[in-house]
């Protein structure tokens, strides 16, 4: 393809009217929303309580991945969503490590060999955090966590050709409600998860410095007992 043929595929597509026809997508604008909000929600109270701990870095991309959902969705290209709807939890995980291990964040940022994976972050938890173990059995998180991350990464490493990808050419992007149905199941999925994450670990340690309509909202939905088994509060 030459360069000539290329800008005259990317104009044959009509990204605007994407966007139009993703506007009457109530469900999808609803959910979109509702997960935003809540990371964007754990992301000020971060910022405010840990303000100056480079590992906040985590946090900012972990909210402009849940903002790149709504783009990609809203042009069709629900492919790329997932990588951004995994990319949401990753550094969320990442941020309950990393905001306490500083020089290894340093480690990460000069040497491109060093890498600290899931499954190292989990078991971190499991020893470190008070109660993390008990707590998230009630959940259920870590059972779901593995189940969901084998999911969006089987999509995002195109392990079935064809998955969330509805075209074969530029011109033919276009919406598929089947398919944004299940990029939204997946995105509520990771949002709840990282939501459930973030209640276990760091949450629950900063819990006291959050603003009282923040610690409403976050605790909005969960059931009296798991309320009563976290010890937080809405004051």
């Amino acid at each position: 393809m030459t360069t000539a043929q290329l800008k005259s595929a990317l104009k044959a597509v009509d990204w605007n009217g994407l966007v139009d026809k993703f506007q009457g997508q109530d469900e999808a604008l609803i959910a979109i929303d509702a997960c935003c909000t809540r990371i964007a929600i754990w992301s000020k109270q971060f910022e405010s309580a840990e303000k100056g701990n480079p590992a906040l870095a985590f946090v900012r991309a972990a909210q402009t991945a849940s903002q790149h959902v709504a783009a990609t969705c809203a042009l069709g290209l629900y492919r790329s969503a997932a990588a951004s709807i995994r990319s949401i939890l990753e550094n969320g995980l990442y941020f309950t490590y990393f905001r306490v291990h500083k020089s290894e964040l340093t480690t990460l940022t000069r040497d491109a060999g060093y890498y600290v994976s899931r499954g190292e972050l989990i078991a971190y938890h499991k020893t470190h955090t008070p109660g993390f173990r008990g707590l998230q059995e009630k959940l259920g998180f870590i059972g779901n966590l593995d189940t969901w991350y084998s999911e969006i990464s089987a999509i995002v490493h195109g392990q079935i050709p064809g998955t969330w990808v509805e075209h074969t050419s530029l011109a033919g992007i276009k919406h598929n409600e089947v398919t944004l149905n299940d990029v939204m199941e997946k995105f509520k999925k990771g949002e709840e998860l990282l939501h459930q994450l973030y209640l276990l670990t760091v949450g629950r340690e900063l819990w006291d410095s959050f603003s009282p309509p923040s610690k409403k909202a976050l605790l909005a939905g969960l059931s009296g007992d798991v309320k009563t088994a976290l010890g937080l509060d809405k004051a």
